[in-house]
């Protein structure tokens, strides 16, 4: 049921989020070494700045992880209440 809460409450898939930066950040580790042996400084530096990005999404992505089934959740982890609806 659509409680129109869905994008405060909404959930990632963060393995398939971490998977896609592993593939993004070999790209970028590639670009910037193939670019700076080449000598085209502008576009190594913008895949070494990519290369930075890269690596702090993939540090959140990880702690999210390792923080348990509240960012990592499963098929037996139920869905969020709406705010607001909330017991406790």
């Amino acid at each position: 049921m659509r409680t129109g809460s869905e994008p405060t409450t909404a959930r990632s898939a963060l393995r398939a989020r971490f998977w896609l930066s592993v593939w993004g950040l070999v790209w970028a580790i590639f670009g910037t070494v193939a670019f700076a042996l080449t000598g085209r400084l502008g576009w190594a530096i913008a895949c070494g700045v990519l290369w930075l990005v890269i690596t702090v999404d993939m540090t959140l992505i990880l702690r999210h992880i390792h923080q348990g089934p509240h960012y990592q959740p499963g098929p037996g982890i139920p869905p969020y209440r709406p705010p607001g609806n909330r017991a406790g």
